[in-house]
């Protein structure tokens, strides 16, 4: 085999390839991506085409949004990415954003909140990509892509379960099941997501653990004008969430359990559940205590500005918590829960911030009063919070472990052709 990843047919009726031969996590560590391993080489010696399948993109708001933004932007400097998601409305758009070609296509309806997109395959396969990276959850595009015929290997990044659709999960099952058998790799963020999800379990032969990644130095030089501006409004007792506002963030616990805090908590989000948040804001003993400060064009100074981070966080449709890298890499100690996903793995109990139980608003009140009454372990843990993210949880550690993954892809559908 040569040293170059080269030839990748996207047009091989072959198989995609091998499974790998166990569940592997790539070592830790922050170094950059250069002199990473093999060029990754495409059809007739071009760079090799990933074509990167997301529900939506950014200004969309949302985690896998987020992710993919950063992840395709930094891609782009080794490899060719195209993106392809759904349009807000009916009108397919194509547009080049931050450097990457993204292609959004229209979206005449949705079902239980999932866009349908009946363009959407023949997008796929006027793609010519070498290789197919879905994200998952996305039964619109899990279809378009079992449709599209694409053969070259396919990545998927197993974001989350389905979780409260569960008729929707249901019926969705035998072509998620079809399309994660076709996958050369599939991405776990978190080994603990891997362990507790029964659909990766039964193909844990084929994943690899990539955990999400920040620009730690993004976050780690605010306005100090601005943070002053923030504790002057707050106070000098800051409690920060940060996410959109919908059920499975808990954030109704985080809200009661400011009754029992000497504190002000600043909610950063939008959502279909602030109504119901800003009514339980109101009640007694919790009244003038909670700002809803929407979505902010600039977070960095309100995380400098808050004294802890709170995810309380009550389902597994919370995979992972990137916001917890964005407090951790501004030396936040984070209070999250201990669900059964990648919550506790990303800030580690006693480590980097304090673990407490799900839907346990009492817990929640415990764990920031001891963060803020101690200020000693409050700078601890925000230290050690603010390494973890630069060893573990780096973009460009994200990026080299993804390319990683591509050519082992790449190499295996090569293999199975020769074998």
């Amino acid at each position: 085999m040569a040293d170059a990843v080269d030839a990748v047919d996207a047009a091989s009726t072959e198989e995609p390839g091998r499974p790998m031969e166990s569940t592997r996590a790539v070592e830790p560590g922050s170094e950059g991506v250069d002199g990473a391993g093999d060029a990754l080489i495409g059809r007739g010696g071009r760079r090799l085409r990933v074509l990167h399948i997301g529900k939506f993109y950014p200004p969309h708001l949302g985690g896998m949004e987020t992710h993919l933004q950063a992840l395709c932007g930094r891609l782009a400097e080794h490899v060719d990415v195209r993106v392809l998601v759904s349009a807000d409305g009916r009108r397919t758009t194509r547009e080049v954003a931050g450097g990457v070609p993204v292609t959004r296509v229209g979206t005449p309806a949705t079902l239980a909140s999932a866009p349908i997109n009946p363009g959407m395959a023949r997008e796929i396969r006027g793609a010519d990509a070498d290789m197919v990276h879905l994200h998952h959850p996305n039964p619109t595009a899990t279809l378009s892509y079992l449709a599209s015929g694409h053969r070259g290997p396919l990545v998927i990044t197993y974001h989350s379960d389905v979780v409260r659709q569960r008729v929707l999960g249901a019926a969705f099952g035998p072509l998620l099941e079809a399309v994660m058998r076709r996958a050369t790799t599939v991405i776990a963020s978190s080994p603990d997501y891997l362990a507790s999800s029964p659909v990766l379990r039964r193909h844990a032969a084929r994943c690899r653990v990539v955990p999400f990644g920040i620009r730690p130095e993004d976050f780690e030089r605010p306005d100090p004008e601005a943070v002053r501006r923030l504790r002057e409004a707050y106070g000098p007792r800051v409690v920060l969430g940060v996410g959109r506002l919908v059920y499975y963030k808990g954030f109704q616990y985080l809200v009661r359990a400011m009754g029992g805090l000497d504190a002000h908590l600043v909610l950063a989000g939008a959502g279909p559940e602030r109504a119901a948040l800003e009514r339980l804001a109101g009640e007694p003993g919790i009244a003038g205590k909670v700002t809803f400060a929407g979505t902010p064009a600039d977070l960095v100074p309100l995380y400098h500005a808050a004294d802890v981070f709170v995810l309380p966080a009550v389902a597994r449709s919370e995979a992972f918590g990137l916001v917890q890298l964005e407090a951790m890499a501004s030396g936040m100690p984070v209070v999250n829960t201990a669900i059964d996903s990648g919550v506790p793995f990303v800030s580690r109990h006693g480590q980097t911030g304090l673990t407490v139980p799900p839907a346990d608003s009492a817990a929640l009140a415990d764990a920031v009063r001891t963060l803020l009454d101690d200020a000693p372990l409050r700078a601890g843990l925000g230290a050690a919070a603010r390494r973890r993210v630069r060893t573990e949880f780096s973009q460009d550690a994200m990026v080299r472990r993804t390319l990683d993954v591509y050519r082992d892809a790449a190499r295996a559908l090569s293999a199975a052709r020769t074998s």
